[in-house]
């Protein structure tokens, strides 16, 4: 299934100004290359598929439907009762079932909760629905995902150890919801986006993501975060724009007095629409390619 694009990145900032005025616009292209990545590889089949799940789950709820959309034979339901609601369809009819993704967008009858998913499912994209919680038992038999998109929910609450058993997961994506606590997530996470949630520091633990060692990508924007949390080595990018960040010290980046560590892996990083203003700690950088996108004056 679709691949995460590379990314663009500057490896040259010359002077805080000109960073301030040109930053923010790379790293919203960036932004927008990384998230809206290429999911459909046979965009017809998925449309055919989803054209035909929305005529299947009008007729098992008793509802009215266009008679120029046809059925695919498979997707016919066989007794479908009238008069039910989304809990009572079988996934495969509510959503779009293809060769290991499930595809669960903007469903109608509206989607509150996630669907069981069929065995064997590696990539759910749960997007643009009504799911208000995750709760431990949506994902504890489905270990081999590897990518959730659950963008634009209501999710406000997730269990704790929701995500424990997914050793597989690579790439989750949580934008667009209420969330005001992070739980644990999984150890081989490669790409965490939560942007325009509701997140404030007491409701991300310190090591939220110390241990996630392969982590590249974090996305935290348009949050109410105050600190910057603990960040990996290995991550790449870390967006924070938007937040209530208001101080930074020698360990947020770097390790205080140690002149000669470097992060040559942590290339952009974005502190723009934070209160704090960078340019009074100029050695609290030294460690970086490039200095963060913010205000420096």
């Amino acid at each position: 299934m679709g691949t995460l694009r590379v990314l663009l990145l500057l490896s040259f900032i010359p002077s805080p100004w000109v960073l301030c005025s040109t930053g923010k616009h790379f790293n919203q292209e960036s932004t927008l290359r990384l998230e809206q990545q290429d999911v459909l590889p046979n965009r017809e089949a998925y449309l055919d598929a989803r054209r035909s799940k929305r005529v299947a789950a009008a007729l098992w709820l008793g509802e009215d439907y266009d008679s120029s959309m046809v059925f695919l034979p498979a997707d016919e339901p066989d007794n479908a009762p009238a008069g039910g609601d989304a809990s009572e369809l079988p996934t495969c009819l509510l959503c779009v079932c293809l060769t290991g993704s499930v595809y669960c967008e903007e469903v109608v009858p509206e989607m509150t909760a996630v669907p069981t998913l069929p065995k064997e499912t590696a990539y759910l994209y749960a997007r643009y629905n009504k799911i208000k919680k995750i709760t431990n038992k949506d994902f504890a038999d489905i270990v081999t995902l590897k990518r959730i998109d659950l963008t634009g929910n209501l999710i406000s609450e997730i269990e704790e150890g929701a995500f424990s058993k997914l050793t597989l997961l690579e790439e989750l994506n949580l934008a667009e919801n209420q969330l005001v606590k992070l739980p644990m997530l999984p150890g081989k996470l490669t790409t965490f986006n939560a942007n325009h949630n509701r997140l404030k520091t007491k409701g991300v633990k310190a090591n939220a993501f110390k241990k996630l060692e392969k982590l590249i990508n974090l996305f935290l924007g348009d949050n109410a975060l105050e600190a910057v949390p603990v960040i990996p080595e290995n991550v790449r990018i870390v967006h924070l724009q938007n937040n209530n960040i208001t101080d930074i010290s020698f360990e947020t980046f770097c390790k205080g007095n140690n002149t000669y560590y470097i992060r040559p892996n942590l290339m952009e990083v974005r502190l723009d629409g934070n209160p704090v203003l960078l340019s009074k700690y100029p050695n609290s950088f030294t460690c970086l390619k490039s200095l963060p996108v913010g205000q420096y004056r």
